[in-house]
């Protein structure tokens, strides 16, 4: 995996750049063995904000980052190393182990997963895409297909429908009654940002 010889360009959206931070945020605690709120602290007091000198991304600074996302990402997805190791493992090929993947990108989807399964979420097609930002800012290769792939793969996971009792169940194809009127449009609606 090859990390870009670009460098991040400066974020225009506060919670891009939050997520981003947050890449960083976890990256830094997995390769030091660092707990995250030292970590969070170190970030908003010395790498957010705008500096005299008008230091960027390149100068390791942050300026517009939305730092409640980012401490809530990183708490979570800091917390939730083992679960997504786990879920990894299920979605990569057998290949391709967990240990496998580039650092950077580890850290990339353990953030991102830890966003998904938060209660108050965007839709998952922001997070998706928003991830594949990021992922364009780390690497040049082939590694953001592989962030759309496999972040698109684990939403659909997540997203299975419950399992509901009762006449409408289809012995024979296993699928459950018909869906409720309207279940269809709420979650048209949720992808598209509009929930």
């Amino acid at each position: 995996m090859t990390h870009s010889d670009d460098r991040l360009s400066p974020a225009l959206r506060p919670r891009t750049a939050a997520r981003v931070a947050a890449v960083q945020a976890l990256f830094q605690i997995e390769q030091g063995n660092d707990r995250a709120e030292p970590v969070i602290v170190q970030f908003v007091q010395h790498r957010f904000g705008v500096t005299l000198a008008g230091e960027s991304f390149e100068d390791g600074h942050i300026p517009e980052a939305d730092a409640t996302l980012f401490t809530s990402l990183v708490r979570r997805a800091a917390a939730s190393g083992e679960h997504v190791s786990a879920l990894l493992t299920e979605t990569l090929p057998p290949t391709w182990p967990v240990g496998r993947l580039d650092p950077v990108l580890r850290a990339l989807f353990t953030v991102a997963i830890a966003e998904m399964e938060s209660p108050d979420a965007p839709p998952v097609s922001i997070i998706i895409n928003e991830y594949l930002d990021v992922a364009h800012g780390f690497f040049s290769g082939d590694e953001p297909k592989l962030v759309n792939g496999v972040l698109d793969t684990l939403a659909k996971r997540m997203k299975k429908p419950p399992v509901r009792e009762g006449k409408n169940e289809d012995i024979k194809t296993g699928d459950v009654g018909e869906e409720p009127p309207g279940a269809d449009a709420a979650d048209d609606k949720a992808d598209d940002g509009q929930v």
